[in-house]
């Protein structure tokens, strides 16, 4: 039997960040959840999740700018990173060219979310 595939959450909202792991383990996944940008990097490279997903709005570090640093990490820089967050989708997509994540997620937008969790991990 094939081992569930982990995605990692890291947003300091605990509302979203609870109500994303609730959608994320319906659809058979495991989900570990961060509800800071401190120690980030280490926790990812504990985990080793196979997407992570991550909130831009955070205090003192920006999730974009955390994902900058953690792809600077060369055991990180195949894991897909999607940004999670409410914020315009054009500046999304610029933050997304800017600090090398994966893509973008509204938060809010259930299938969507749904649907990349399912399409990035091969479901």
């Amino acid at each position: 039997m094939k081992k569930p595939k982990t995605v990692m959450i890291i947003d300091d909202d605990e509302r979203h960040l609870l109500t994303a792991k609730g959608l994320i383990e319906a659809l058979g996944y495991i989900v570990e959840i961060h509800n800071s940008p401190f120690r980030t990097t280490e926790k990812v490279l504990k985990i080793k999740p196979d997407m992570v997903l991550l909130d831009v709005n955070m205090p003192a570090l920006p999730g974009d700018r955390l994902c900058a640093i953690l792809r600077s990490e060369p055991d990180l820089e195949d894991i897909p990173i999607y940004l999670y967050s409410a914020n315009d989708e054009e500046i999304l997509r610029k933050s997304v060219k800017q600090f090398q994540a994966d893509g973008y997620i509204c938060k809010g937008n259930v299938s969507a979310l749904r649907l990349r969790v399912q399409q990035v991990l091969g479901d």
